[in-house]
């Protein structure tokens, strides 16, 4: 079986693809994907996107504020509130991002050690976007004391020496579609060297969707194609990719 461990259910097109979550999990169900996890991004839309998964509890959630939507409601104490839900299992997506926004750096600064410390305090693993910011996320990280929540970064662009270092901090290293990408070649040499035992798969759905279905709209059904060209890289099977990334995301946020 295989799991996404990052997606946003709460963003796909229930318009004109999909009739609704159900038939998403349904179809990823088809596809062998077992278990989900629904990642919030925003405080406001916490509630709603928690209604929406509230039926199926092979899906679980997060709750946090990503660094591109600091600007929105924040609340410790409600952020504090939501973390605490049954199917909640992570803090985040958090992080900093000073390629979009770098106008707001103070602000996802202080945003991101607000949830660092919320995981530390819950002891529920982060969900670490960054982008354009190795090392400042690493010294927040460090100097947050994370070794005690442990946690994810998510759709992995960074190099080997980034993951390294996040993994000597307990971190595991997230590998979303963008692996498929033909220009991703630093991407591909360093999966080759991610140990599986800190290795999960994700589909950031409904974005970077991977090839051979790049350009539409992504879904958690796709991350038997990320599984896949991972197996291909590393030459390994891809049962064996599912079987390890399933077991380390049962490890990271199940076994609490």
């Amino acid at each position: 079986m295989f799991v996404d461990s990052h997606c946003h259910l709460d963003k796909l097109d229930y318009q004109d693809l999909h009739t609704g979550v159900a038939e998403v999990i349904a179809k990823a169900e088809q596809a062998n994907v077992k278990q989900l996890l629904s990642v919030g991004v925003t405080l406001d839309a916490f509630p709603k996107m928690m209604e929406l998964i509230a039926p199926f509890p092979q899906v679980y959630a997060s709750a946090g504020v990503h660094p591109l939507d600091v600007e929105s409601d924040f609340n410790y104490q409600q952020l504090h509130e939501f973390v605490q839900h049954e199917k909640v299992v992570a803090v985040g997506e958090t992080g900093l991002d000073f390629h979009y926004k770098p106008e707001t750096k103070k602000l996802q600064i202080e945003r991101f050690e607000q949830q660092v410390q919320m995981a530390v305090d819950v002891n529920k693993p982060l969900i670490i976007h960054t982008r354009m910011a190795r090392e400042e996320t690493l010294a927040i990280l460090r100097n947050g004391g994370v070794q005690q929540c442990g946690g994810v970064i998510h759709c992995f662009t960074e190099d080997r020496a980034f993951a390294e270092a996040a993994m000597e901090l307990g971190f595991y290293i997230s590998i979303s579609g963008i692996v498929t990408f033909r220009q991703a070649t630093e991407l591909k040499e360093v999966v080759k060297h991610l140990p599986l035992d800190r290795l999960l798969i994700e589909t950031d759905s409904p974005y970077l969707a991977p090839v051979p279905h790049r350009g539409k709209e992504n879904q958690p059904a796709y991350v038997v194609e990320v599984a896949s060209y991972i197996a291909q890289l590393k030459e390994i099977s891809l049962g064996e990719v599912a079987s390890k990334t399933t077991e380390n995301f049962t490890t990271l946020f199940l076994s609490r």
